[in-house]
């Protein structure tokens, strides 16, 4: 195998590692329900926060208030792989390697 080929196959590695740890440092926000429930997730789809107003909670529908949630959490887990795929899409020139996104 030409010495180069690997070489660059080493390099495209370590950038690929390197995006895939700056992902956890980019977040999204999605809301559902005009703002009553406002979730926040990484480029890992790790959820950092979920924020319900008082008005959500003070309505005691909880039927209501499990689909914002749900909504949100879902539009959340949509755009951050949307950017993941973004982030790491410019890297493999649009290659879909399993296991980055």
């Amino acid at each position: 195998m030409d010495k180069s080929i690997l070489r660059q196959a080493q390099q495209l590695q370590a950038k690929l590692a390197k995006a895939q740890e700056e992902l956890g440092d980019m977040t999204v926000e999605a809301a559902s329900g005009g703002g009553a429930v406002k979730v926040v997730i990484d480029g890992h789809q790790k959820v950092h926060s979920v924020e319900i107003s008082p008005e959500a909670v003070e309505s005691g529908d909880a039927e209501l208030l499990q689909d914002l949630v749900m909504a949100a959490v879902n539009e959340a887990i949509g755009k951050s792989q949307e950017l993941a795929s973004k982030h790491l899409g410019s890297l493999t020139g649009g290659l879909n390697i399993p296991g980055l996104f």
